[in-house]
Order: C-alpha cells, then structure tokens, then sequence
C-alpha cells in the first residue's frame, strides 16, 4: 500500500515525503512524538477551548517547523511516519496556508 505525506506551505512550497521502505511508527509513539515537537516548537493550540485534536497536532507542527525543519531529511521522515501513525491514514496531506488536513 503507497503510504505518504505532503506538506503544502505558503506560495508553491510542498514537501512529500514517501514511506515507502520507512519503519512504520506505533500509534502511542507517534502520539508522544508529536507531543514532543508541539512543545519543543513552542506550539499554540488552534482552539480556544484549548482542546487539541490530532490533525490540529500536525498541522500545528507543520506551521512551526516551516521549511528549514520539512527540509531536514532525520526530522521530517519522523514527522511523516509520526503523522501517518497518529492519523493511521496511510496518505496525508496538510495544507498550512489553508489550515486544513485531509486524507
């Protein structure tokens, strides 16, 4: 099964990233991992009840990672395998300017 994981930024900027021959990533793992980015990137939830939904997580991630961390090879095979694990949706995509997730 083709799994993989696209990250649109502002303007024509897009990231894929195929896990074709990746270690697939637990859910529980790439829940914690996600976790570990939102905090580390200084992250904000997107709601105002402060509640963060999964899909919120990555988009969020994604936004604050910005191309400099997308184009780093180690870190965005973790954040696509984490993002397929997390969604368990084998192709994502994420879309920054529009703030949406889709599968």
């Amino acid at each position: 099964m083709h799994s993989e994981v696209s990250v649109h930024l502002a303007g024509s900027q897009e990231f894929r990233f195929d896990l074709a021959g990746a270690e697939p990533m637990g859910h529980e793992e790439a829940r914690r991992w996600l976790d570990d980015q939102f905090t580390a990137l200084d992250c904000e939830p997107l709601r105002a009840s402060g509640k963060v939904l999964l899909a919120d997580k990555v988009l969020t991630v994604a936004h604050a990672a910005g191309a400099a961390l997308l184009a780093d090879p180690a870190w965005s095979r973790d954040f696509a395998r984490a993002a397929s694990a997390a969604l368990a949706r084998p192709v994502v995509r994420v879309d920054v300017p529009a703030m949406a997730v889709s599968f």
